[in-house]
C-alpha cells in the first residue's frame, strides 16, 4: 500500500509538472509576442475557469485558475466572447473605449505573431531539452549492431547487396572503421566518405561491397533503409486494439502468429501486414509460460514494411523498447541532435495524427488528461532524463494539436487571419467569428469527452 501511494503521489506531483511548465511556456510565447508588438495584456492565466490566486502588476492580471487543462492570455481588443465564458466571467478592460494598443488594431502580420508565438515557444522548449539531454547524458544510440530490416525498394544505386542480408546478422566492420552500436553505423552510411566501401557481417559470416551515395537526399535513404533489431515481443497495446482487447500485456514476446515463427519484431510484422482482417493465434512467451492468444485482426489502409500502400493487417502492439547507450557529443553536435529529435518527433506526432484520420490508428488510441498522468508518472518513475524527453514531446505535441484549424485554438485564430488577408484586409465580423468559436468549443469539448470515455473504459478493461 505504501508503494502505492508513493507512486500516485509522484504520478499526481508528474502531471502537475507537466501540465504546469509545459501551458506556461505556450502562454508565455503569447504574452511576450503581445508586448514586443505593442498590445494590451490584460491578463496572463495558467489555467482555466475562475481565479484561484493572483495578483496585479502593472497593467496585467497574473493568476492560477481552477480548471488545469490549458491558459490563456487575454489581450486588449481582442473580442472574443466564448473565451471570456471560458475565464469564468468578464475580465478587467473587458468594455473599454477601443485603443491604438488593441489586437484588432495591429497589422496582420504582428497578430500572426502574436498567435503562433504559442506554438513556436513549444517548439523552442521541447529543442532545448533534447539538446540539453543530448550535452549532459549524451547522444542516444540503440546498442546494438543487429539488423531487423532492409527496405530494398528505398535503397539508392549501388546499395542493392544490402538487400541480401539476412535478418539477424550483424555489422561488424564498415570501411575498416569497427562498429560498435547503431550510431557507428548510421554515421558510417550517413557521413562516410562517398566511393566503395566493404562491409564485414556475422552471424552468417561474410562480406558485401557497396558504394557511398554522393548526394546527401540519397545518403539518409540509404540510411533509412536499414532498421536496427527490435525483439518481437509487446512494447505497450493501443487501447480498444486488437491485442489490447485480446489481454496481450507489456513485456510478453510473440514467439509465432498462426504457427510461423517469429524471431524479430520485423518477422512479426510482417506475419501480421499480410493477413488483413484475419483471425489469427499469436503464440506468446509471459515470464517464461507459453501462452496462445487469439483475435481478428484490423484490416487498415497504409503502407507496408515495402513502403507501399495497401491493405494490410493490424494488431494494435507497439514494439518494445531497444537498450540505449550514450555517447558524449561536442556542444555543437548536442544541437544538431536536440534539431534531430525535435523533427523527429514532429513527424511521429503528424504521423499519428495522418493515421487517426485515414483509421490506421485505432480511435481508442487518443487519452485524456488520465493518460497523460499515467504516462508522466512513468517517465518520472523512469528518471530525470526520461521526464525531461517526456515533457519535450509532449511540448511538441500541444504545438501540433494547437495548430490544427479549430476555432478557439490558435490554428483557427491563423485561419482567420488568412481570410482577412486574403479579403485585403476585411476581417470577419464578431458574430461569425463568434459563431465559428462556438462550433469550435463543442469540437474541442467532443474530443476531450471522447478521450476521457476511452480512458475510463480502459480502466474498466472494455
Amino acid at each position: 500500500m505504501r508503494g502505492s501511494y508513493g507512486n500516485d503521489v509522484m504520478t499526481v506531483l508528474a502531471t502537475v509538472i507537466v501540465l504546469g511548465v509545459l501551458i506556461f511556456v505556450h502562454e508565455l510565447g503569447h504574452f511576450w509576442a503581445a508586448k514586443a508588438v505593442g498590445i494590451e495584456v490584460q491578463r496572463f492565466s495558467i489555467g482555466l475557469g475562475p481565479r484561484v490566486f493572483g495578483f496585479t502588476r502593472g497593467e496585467t492580471e497574473y493568476v492560477i485558475s481552477a480548471i488545469p487543462l490549458g491558459g490563456y492570455v487575454k489581450m486588449g481588443g481582442m473580442d472574443d466572447e466564448m473565451m471570456e465564458k471560458i475565464e469564468g466571467g468578464e475580465v478587467p478592460g473587458a468594455s473599454r473605449e477601443p485603443s491604438e494598443r488593441d489586437f484588432d488594431a495591429k497589422p496582420i502580420w504582428a497578430r500572426t505573431l502574436v498567435i503562433s508565438a504559442g506554438v513556436i515557444m513549444n517548439m523552442i522548449f521541447a529543442f532545448g531539452v533534447y539538446t540539453f539531454l543530448a550535452a549532459s547524458y549524451g547522444a542516444r544510440h540503440a546498442d546494438s549492431t543487429r539488423i531487423g530490416y532492409v527496405v530494398e525498394s528505398t535503397l539508392p544505386p549501388g546499395t542493392e547487396a544490402l538487400a541480401t542480408i539476412d535478418r539477424g546478422s550483424r555489422f561488424v566492420r564498415i570501411g575498416g572503421e569497427p562498429m560498435e552500436h547503431w550510431g557507428d553505423v548510421g554515421q558510417a552510411l550517413y557521413e562516410g566518405v562517398p566511393g566503395p566501401v566493404t562491409i564485414d557481417l556475422v552471424e552468417p559470416t561474410r562480406s558485401i561491397e557497396i558504394r557511398i551515395p554522393v548526394t546527401r537526399e540519397e545518403r539518409r535513404s540509404l540510411y533509412a533503409s536499414v532498421a536496427v533489431w527490435h525483439e518481437s515481443g509487446v512494447g505497450y497495446t493501443e487501447p480498444g486494439s486488437p491485442a489490447d482487447q485480446a489481454g496481450l500485456e507489456a513485456g510478453d514476446r510473440v514467439t509465432a502468429v498462426s504457427g510461423q515463427p517469429t524471431p524479430g519484431w520485423y518477422d512479426f510484422v510482417a506475419e501480421v501486414q499480410a493477413r488483413p482482417g484475419e483471425r489469427v493465434e499469436l503464440t506468446i512467451d509471459r515470464n517464461g509460460d507459453e501462452l496462445v492468444r487469439a483475435f481478428t485482426l484490423d484490416a487498415v489502409e497504409a503502407a507496408g514494411l515495402d513502403g507501399a500502400v495497401r491493405t494490410i493487417g493490424r494488431a494494435g502492439i507497439e514494439r518494445p523498447a531497444i537498450e540505449m547507450v550514450y555517447e558524449e557529443v561536442s556542444m555543437s553536435e548536442a544541437v544538431v541532435a536536440g534539431y534531430r529529435e525535435t523533427v523527429f518527433v514532429t513527424g511521429l506526432i503528424l504521423g499519428f495524427l495522418r493515421d487517426l484520420v485515414t483509421g490506421g490508428v485505432s480511435p481508442r488510441s487518443v487519452g485524456s488528461i488520465v493518460t497523460i498522468g499515467d504516462l508522466s508518472g512513468q517517465a518520472a518513475q523512469a528518471g530525470l532524463d526520461s521526464f525531461l524527453g517526456f515533457m519535450a514531446l509532449f511540448s511538441v505535441n500541444l504545438a501540433v494539436l494547437n495548430l490544427l484549424p479549430i476555432p478557439i485554438l490558435d490554428g483557427g485564430h491563423l485561419v482567420f487571419l488568412a481570410i482577412e488577408a486574403i479579403r485585403g484586409g476585411r476581417a470577419l465580423s464578431v458574430e461569425q467569428r463568434l459563431k465559428w468559436s462556438n462550433v469550435g468549443f463543442f469540437i474541442i469539448v467532443g474530443i476531450m469527452l471522447w478521450a476521457l470515455s476511452n480512458d475510463v473504459l480502459r480502466l474498466f478493461g472494455i
